[in-house]
């Protein structure tokens, strides 16, 4: 094969010029790298402009160079993973790149290819139909594009065709080489003498890139001039997104206007938002006629495609008015705007730059929230009412970063005060009594501020205007995240220190255990074992959550299987809807019993338990419910969805979806798939016989056979009713039920047999006959079968032990 790039120096050749110039630099630096000659730039510059083209394609992925809150964990992944599940472009281009799981799984980290040869490159072709097969360079010149200067105007595209493939494209998540091999197709079967296609998929992403995106319902107000570059508040008045929430009929049904004192057996509850004490207290500080609008907010920076591939800072807003469980509908919240972050260019990540990006995130926040703090209140519109509101804010929800972004505390786990809650040294964050704990508020970080020693508790030297904001207090309003703090925070580190804890041949067993766990409905296997904590979600890590107990007992000590024994116990109350004070007594002493093991246990893993994540949650958590209500009002679990859905989904998405009107079809109670034997009743003696005895099918399918015959007479002897000539049986793998769920009684299941297990209400006369909890009996699937008689409806039997 080829090579492209040919040393001056030597007799080496390259495939891209990144690695003909690292060649180049590290081998030959003492040559003058101006003799290469014009033709030599001039082949470069045409792959580094194709190879451009490419990249186009890949998801942006910025980083900040923001310090980590725990230097112990490699950063959180779950932004990057977003960005994955969203596009198919980055496993399709490591595949024709040929890179292996291991460098994959660290593809963001990596700055640079290693030199590889030209097959690499010519395997790239495989993408383009075949009007582009020749392998030459120049081929690429004559690919499609669409230049922005000349059609900086096009604001649709140009026949209907052209829009169909774009929304499949988009719509799927379809990957470049099969949108062309979609073009490829149809180009080869229409007979149509002009394609109404693009010559490309990458051509068609030009188009969109490219389209007028003014419809946006934003407007934009520039908040910052630095370097000769704006920077802009991307933005919806906040009051529109209020009336927007407010003009909901189903979210008024769930409206809560006043503060509610709750009790339960004598003991104060706390629940929804409105039972938490900061909404009494914010209550108590207006007029009486008045009510609390509590708004919430949530922030994730992130890159985003609805304003250009820019890193921008999404802020969405909701109510705790309503209640939690409507809250955590999308359509429940709002997003607000998007908050420039700075360039840092190549000034890096100074003192003053880093001062100058807080101040204008939070000039931006001002500048949205300002609106909202009149001193006389605003009137709301509700169900075509005036509603006198005060509004506030109550939480701010986000990961840790975010939270120190808002309470302007250095984010760094290496500072010396890194809480936002609490005035705690870095060498106390565990070991502190909690009644020798300092709170942050206003007054003495507004002290600090004032005194110019910001800085030496921990303190960004940046004025917050959340200081001067009604009924808040930002330090206490940055309110724990569950997923965050455990599921991706937690107790991640705890399968991280687990593993490092076993050692490299009790790990391996540990990931033999998980292997072999055998499937069930609702839980994910690992067939590998645990391979990249950091590619883990957070519902993975639930799963992993159910079975840890089992696959660490015995391994190392006892101490491994207790430690998750308690975790799960104390997780399963951080899920709690309502708390009285006895079960925040409860939970506290749950959280002290897991965090004491937890640290005695991997205290050598973790460079001494110098974690914020931790301190807060052993610390601070618990008062945060009697603030704010249980934690399940303040998760950014519903947030993420919306995330994806208003951000990291291609705005062209939306662009292009037209309304279309569907045939509507009448749902079926039971959807069977999987067919494996399906018989005439006249030969169902033939066929149980065959199988009874057959060795290659499992046993749990052979009992299945034994009995079936004999069922089957006894149910229909049941209905009175008999089978006649044309009668069939249908045997199937696997059965979807209306509510969604699967049952599957199947030898083969991506290569394993998978009998579900299933939970039968007993009528009361047949109780007696088997062993019941409660009027529930537990039993699993033989075989799922439907029976087809003429002039009846077919009959649903699955025969189950």
């Amino acid at each position: 094969m080829p090579k492209d790039f040919k040393c001056l120096y030597c007799d080496r050749y390259f495939s891209s010029r990144q690695t003909y110039a690292q060649h180049v630099n590290r081998t030959h630096y003492d040559i003058n790298d101006t003799s290469l000659d014009d033709k030599d730039f001039n082949r470069i510059n045409r792959f580094e402009e194709m190879q451009t083209g490419w990249e186009e394609s890949l998801p942006s992925i910025t980083n900040e160079n923001e310090e980590y809150e725990d230097q112990n964990m490699p950063p959180a992944s779950h932004e990057y993973e977003d960005v994955l599940e969203n596009t198919d472009v980055v496993s399709n281009f490591s595949k024709n790149y040929d890179i292996n799981q291991t460098s994959q799984s660290n593809f963001d980290q990596s700055d640079r290819f290693e030199e590889s040869n030209m097959e690499d490159y010519y395997s790239f072709e495989q993408v383009s139909p075949d009007r582009f097969e020749e392998s030459n360079i120049e081929d690429y010149d004559n690919f499609e594009q669409v230049s922005p200067e000349r059609e900086e105007n096009v604001m649709e595209f140009p026949n209907e065709a052209y829009a169909d493939l774009m929304e499949l494209f988009i719509k799927h998540n379809l990957n470049n080489k099969t949108g062309n091999a979609i073009i490829k197709f149809f180009d080869k079967h229409s007979n149509l003498s002009t394609s109404p296609l693009p010559k490309n998929i990458e051509a068609g992403r030009k188009l969109m890139d490219i389209m007028n995106v003014q419809k946006l319902p934003y407007s934009k107000h520039c908040i910052l001039n630095y370097k000769n570059k704006e920077y802009f508040v991307y933005y919806r008045p906040i009051k529109s997104c209020i009336e927007n929430l407010l003009s909901n009929p189903d979210i008024i049904k769930n409206f809560i206007y006043k503060y509610q004192f709750l009790q339960s057996d004598g003991e104060t509850l706390y629940s929804e938002q409105y039972s938490g004490n900061w909404w009494k207290n914010a209550e108590a500080s207006i007029r009486p006629e008045a009510h609390i609008l509590s708004i919430i907010l949530y922030s994730d920076a992130t890159t985003t495609d609805s304003l250009g591939k820019s890193s921008l800072h999404p802020i969405y807003i909701s109510l705790g008015n309503i209640r939690t469980w409507r809250r955590n509908k999308e359509d429940a919240k709002q997003l607000l705007g998007y908050l420039p972050i700075l360039s840092a260019n190549n000034e890096g990540q100074t003192s003053r730059f880093k001062r100058l990006a807080r101040e204008t995130f939070h000039n931006s926040l001002k500048f949205l929230l300002d609106p909202l703090f009149d001193e006389d209140g605003i009137d709301f519109k509700i169900n075509n009412k005036n509603i006198w509101f005060f509004p506030r804010i109550s939480t701010v929800i986000g990961d840790w970063p975010e939270a120190c972004t808002f309470s302007l505390t250095f984010k760094s786990a290496n500072s010396n005060y890194p809480c936002h809650f609490c005035q705690i040294h870095r060498n106390d964050l565990t070991s502190i009594r909690k009644d020798c704990i300092i709170i942050r508020n206003k007054e003495n970080m507004q002290e600090y501020y004032n005194n110019g020693s910001a800085e030496s508790i921990g303190l960004e030297q940046v004025y917050n205007d959340f200081w001067t904001i009604p009924n808040i207090d930002i330090y206490a309003a940055t309110v724990p995240d569950r997923m965050h703090h455990l599921d991706l925070g937690l107790f991640r580190y705890q399968i991280e220190y687990t593993k490092e804890l076993l050692g490299k041949s009790l790990e391996d067993k540990m990931n033999r255990r998980i292997a072999i766990i055998p499937r069930h409905p609702g839980l994910k296997i690992f067939a590998k074992g645990v391979q990249s904590i950091a590619r883990l979600t957070a519902s993975e890590f639930r799963d992993l959550m159910k079975v840890m107990v089992f696959v660490v007992d015995n391994l190392l000590n006892k101490d491994l299987s207790e430690v998750s024994v308690r975790w799960n116990r104390m997780y399963l109350m951080s899920r709690f809807e309502r708390f009285t004070e006895s079960d925040l007594e409860n939970f506290q002493i749950a959280i002290n019993e897991w965090a004491d093991l937890f640290i005695t246990l991997f205290w050598d893993c973790s460079s001494g338990m110098k974690m914020p994540k931790l301190h807060s949650w052993i610390y601070h958590i618990v008062d945060a419910i009697r603030d704010f209500g249980a934690i399940n009002g303040y998760t950014t679990e519903t947030y993420e969805s919306l995330h994806k859905t208003y951000v990291k989904i291609p705005y062209r998405l939306t662009m292009i979806l037209r309304n279309q009107v569907k045939e509507t079809k009448t749902p079926r109670a039971l959807t069977y798939t999987a067919k494996l034997f399906i018989i005439n009743f006249s030969n169902i003696t033939e066929l149980c016989n065959q199988q009874k005895n057959n060795p290659n099918i499992n046993e749990t399918m052979r009992k299945g056979f034994k009995e079936f015959q004999n069922c089957v007479y006894e149910y229909l002897s049941e209905l009175k009713k008999s089978f006649t000539e044309g009668s069939l049986i249908k045997i199937f793998g696997s059965v979807t039920l209306k509510n969604g769920a699967i049952r599957r009684a199947t030898n083969k299941f991506h290569g394993r047999p998978w009998f579900s297990n299933i939970a039968v209400a007993m009528n009361n006369e047949e109780l007696s006959k088997y062993q019941s909890d409660k009027g529930i009996c537990y039993a699993q699937t033989l075989l799922i079968t439907e029976v087809n008689v003429p002039n009846e409806s077919p009959f649903h039997l699955v025969l189950v032990q």
